[in-house]
């Protein structure tokens, strides 16, 4: 299994993202699903590596920020896989993502 993770932003300084050590991470199996949900993923604005740098999808090597507008249909790409019944990994992502969109905050996506 190659893992994939992702975490909740609890903090912007000056525009750059803190990571707290104590950051809560899941992960999923890229080789799994990210290959499988790709063309959504390219619907979805995100920003690699910092607010900068406006993008679409995952930096699949790199890190992604997915802000709170594009999370519903990040979600809903999750919950329309049919194998969320079967992996509790997709399962804790949704919730994660859940979590962010009533938080109002932005998901963070570590690379493989």
């Amino acid at each position: 299994m190659i893992k994939t993770e992702f975490g909740i932003i609890e903090c912007f300084d000056n525009g750059e993202y803190v990571i707290d050590e104590s950051m809560k991470l899941v992960y999923i199996d890229d080789d799994k699903y990210i290959d499988d949900w790709w063309n959504q993923l390219l619907t979805i604005k995100t920003y690699f590596h910092n607010l900068n740098q406006p993008s679409q999808a995952l930096d699949r090597w790199g890190i992604t920020l997915i802000p709170p507008e594009s999370l519903p249909a990040f979600q809903d790409i999750i919950l329309s896989d049919k194998r969320i019944n079967e992996d509790i990994h997709l399962l804790e992502l949704a919730n994660l993502i859940n979590i962010a969109i009533d938080e109002n905050k932005f998901i963070i996506h570590f690379g493989i």
